[in-house]
């Protein structure tokens, strides 16, 4: 087992807990290497450069920390099943995947579980677990200080966000999905395979399959006065479309605007891009799951019983 672990998210929790999940993982039957991260990027380096011969990748942090390894698995021609032990303030992937918050039942999930493929994102050349978007309060999760995450955990981005409230900006953007082009001026997009969001669960009524191929995007447009905002309200609420925001599942969408836009990436920062084109890479991820978790999955149709020649009784 090749071990990756950020030593610096969700209030340092990893570090009360190392030994015990070391301990899990090699009474498990399975020799460690164990990585700690430096900065930035370094999950990314170590599973590209991760040597040939192991059967299982482990990492442990926030969502950041398992982006990172996903897309560096990505990249690899010889890509095994990645365990996930959650460290951070939030932990949207390892909540829709019913992976214990409890980091040693979480490794245990590691050990004694079951792969799951799961779909995931491409987002232009760069991949993306669960979740890209941009707008209204998006750069909350990559631009809240670590420390100020590690000192008030989930409740550093609320306080963030009540920073930040002011004029709402919106950005004119064309939108291609499925042969429908559509144009307007929108304060929020996301593109998702989740049924958690910034900590705010509860997105089943959507229809989440996280196998199905496809991603649930959320579109809202520019209000013109308060009572606008509160059909906004209204509909994320009752999870249906209105005259101002718009819900659907596309496998691929592509977004376009004058003026370049900031992207969150699963939580991190995506870059400030103008063309941008999101594709769901079906089945890509391979990752561990509770062995009696009931996720939002596609039902396997039922094997149909053998039929038989009535006279010879040979199957036909």
């Amino acid at each position: 087992m090749y071990f990756i672990y950020n030593p610096h998210a969700g209030m340092e929790r990893i570090r009360s807990n190392l030994l015990d999940i070391i301990d899990i993982f090699v009474k498990s039957g399975y020799e460690v290497t164990v990585y700690p991260t430096q900065n930035s990027g370094d999950a990314i380096d170590a599973t590209v450069n991760m040597k040939p011969g192991y059967d299982l990748l482990v990492c442990s942090g926030g969502d950041g920390t398992l982006d990172e390894v996903v897309a560096g698995m990505m990249k690899r021609e010889d890509r095994i099943p990645i365990g996930y032990v959650p460290a951070g303030s939030t932990n949207d992937f390892a909540r829709t995947l019913k992976i214990p918050r409890d980091m040693r039942k979480a490794a245990e999930v590691v050990t004694n579980g079951v792969e799951f493929r799961c779909d995931m994102g491409a987002f232009n050349d760069r991949s993306f677990v669960y979740v890209a978007a941009f707008g209204l309060f998006t750069d909350i999760s990559y631009g809240t200080e670590q420390n100020m995450k590690n000192t008030f955990g989930h409740l550093a981005y609320i306080i963030e966000a009540m920073s930040r409230i002011g004029p709402v900006k919106s950005f004119h953007i064309k939108t291609e999905h499925d042969g429908i082009t559509e144009e307007d001026d929108y304060v929020f997009g996301m593109v998702s395979n989740s049924l958690s969001i910034a900590g705010i669960s509860g997105l089943e009524r959507k229809g989440v399959l996280l196998d199905d191929g496809l991603f649930e995007v959320t579109l809202i447009k520019m209000p013109m006065d308060t009572a606008e905002f509160g059909e906004i309200a209204a509909a994320l609420v009752n999870g249906t479309s209105n005259d101002f925001v718009s819900f659907f599942k596309t496998g691929e969408i592509s977004f376009s605007s004058d003026e370049a836009i900031d992207w969150s990436l699963d939580g991190e920062f995506g870059g400030s891009i103008r063309e941008v084109r999101v594709k769901n890479l079906h089945r890509s991820l391979r990752v561990m799951v509770p062995g009696d978790a009931e996720l939002p999955r596609v039902k396997e149709a039922p094997a149909l019983p053998d039929k038989k020649d009535t006279i010879t009784g040979e199957p036909v």
